[in-house]
């Protein structure tokens, strides 16, 4: 299943993560997310740029036979504008029926946005991790794109 932009989507230029945009990922993250995420080693970034900004941001590791999101948000002003679609659009570019066949996540239980965000570009739950983190006893949906359909 490929994954189109809106045609009103704005237009962004999506690369690798680069020390100089830490900055302004953790700006976004600061502004976004209410539990921040804590780097580990082996990860890859991306970043999505529009003009000189970085509106958005997604961690993964790679691991043998699936792509893992760590963390994954959109700039404030920029929700809503197929940022996030052209993001996981490239993240599903990298996957293959011969390699990497599927990109799982997790979502908080209250998080309704990134669940129905999710959902909407072929995602689906495949389980419930009850008190997932460690921060606090909520569970969170494991979510999972896979190439070969369902």
């Amino acid at each position: 299943m490929a994954i189109c932009s809106k045609p009103e989507a704005l237009a962004v230029h999506i690369r690798w993560m680069i020390r100089r945009d830490m900055p302004e990922v953790l700006a976004i993250e600061r502004n976004r997310i209410e539990f921040p995420w804590c780097a580990q080693r082996n990860c890859i970034g991306m970043v999505a740029k529009h003009e000189d900004r970085v509106v958005g941001f997604m961690i993964y590791e790679l691991n043998k036979t699936r792509i893992h999101v760590l963390n994954f948000a959109t700039a404030a002003d920029f929700i809503r504008k197929g940022v996030g679609t052209q993001m996981v659009s490239t993240l599903i570019g990298k996957l293959s029926a011969e390699r990497r066949t599927r990109i799982a996540l997790e979502v908080r239980e209250t998080n309704l946005p990134a669940q129905l965000f999710f959902r909407s570009i072929g995602f689906r739950a495949v389980s419930v991790l009850r008190e997932y983190y460690e921060d606090t006893l909520e569970d969170v949906y494991r979510m999972e794109y896979r190439v070969m359909g369902w």
